[in-house]
């Protein structure tokens, strides 16, 4: 279901669209990354919130269940990227950020999401 990581590090909003719409044990674990007041604006169903800020210190929930990959979003996929790298480079190599953040979802899945 998820890219080769070695290919690529982003994937679609489409892609994310299709893959919450299994049962969530089969999908990927959809990560904002956003801080505590842009959550509150919007975001997406199923998502679970791990802040860039405190990535670090809460390594250890984000790592404890990996197998289905982690797929992470931002505003508009620069903090997700970082997030997604960091990851990666803590040995979860099936971490991917969503491509263009909550921004693009709201453009091309959902419209209904406030914007900010």
């Amino acid at each position: 279901m998820l890219p080769d990581p070695q290919a690529q590090i982003e994937v679609s909003p489409a892609d994310v669209a299709s893959w919450i719409q299994l049962p969530p044990q089969e999908r990927p674990r959809l990560i904002d990354c956003r801080e505590r007041e842009e959550l509150e604006i919007c975001q997406i169903a199923g998502n679970e919130w791990f802040p860039l800020s405190t990535l670090a210190e809460t390594l250890d929930g984000l790592t404890s269940d990996t197998e289905r990959g982690i797929v992470v979003y931002c505003h508009h996929g620069m903090r997700s990227q970082r997030a997604a790298m960091f990851l990666r480079s803590r040995g979860v190599e099936n971490s991917f950020s969503m491509a263009g953040g909550i921004e693009a979802w709201t453009d091309q899945i959902d419209p209904s999401l406030a914007r900010y």
